[in-house]
C-alpha cells in the first residue's frame, strides 16, 4: 500500500511540474466575427484575404478595411523551477512537518512483515485422536 501511494503521489507531482512549465500558443482567424479557423500547431489558414489582394491592382483609389482578423492567445509557462532549500525553513516550521508527519503519516505506514509470536514454538505432541476414542464427530 506504501509503495502505490508513493507511486501515486510522485506521478502527480512530476505532471504538476509538466503542467506549470507547458507553454502553448492558440491562433485564430475570424471573418466578420465568425470563427473560421484555429490552430495550436502552426499558422491559420485566411479565408479570402489573397484573393482580394491578387484583383487589387496597384493603382486603386481606395483601401478597403480588412473584415479579416488573426488572434493569437499565448499562455507562457514558468521558465524556472524554484527549489526550496531546508536552510529557508524556521526551526517552528521544521518542528510541525516533523509532527505532521510522525502523526498523520506514520500510521498509514503497514508492516509488510507478519509477526508470529507462536513461531519458535512446537506444536503440541498428539499421541491419538480424542475425537475418534470418544466417537464424537460434528455433523
Amino acid at each position: 500500500m506504501k509503495k502505490i501511494f508513493y507511486k501515486i503521489v510522485s506521478c502527480l507531482m512530476a505532471l504538476l511540474v509538466f503542467v506549470s512549465t507547458l507553454s502553448f500558443a492558440i491562433e485564430s482567424h475570424f471573418c466578420r466575427d465568425i470563427l473560421v479557423d484555429s490552430s495550436m500547431f502552426g499558422h491559420v489558414k485566411s479565408c479570402a484575404k489573397e484573393e482580394v489582394q491578387k484583383t487589387c491592382s496597384a493603382d486603386c483609389s481606395f483601401i478597403k478595411k480588412d473584415c479579416c482578423r488573426n488572434e493569437k492567445l499565448v499562455v507562457n509557462g514558468q521558465d524556472e523551477l524554484q527549489l526550496l532549500s531546508i536552510d529557508k525553513i524556521s526551526f517552528d516550521q521544521q518542528v510541525f512537518l516533523v509532527s505532521y508527519f510522525y502523526t498523520y503519516i506514520n500510521p498509514l505506514v503497514s508492516f509488510d512483515k507478519k509477526i508470529v509470536s507462536f513461531e519458535e514454538y512446537n506444536s503440541p505432541h498428539v499421541v491419538r485422536c480424542l475425537f475418534k476414542i470418544d466417537e464424537t464427530y460434528l455433523i
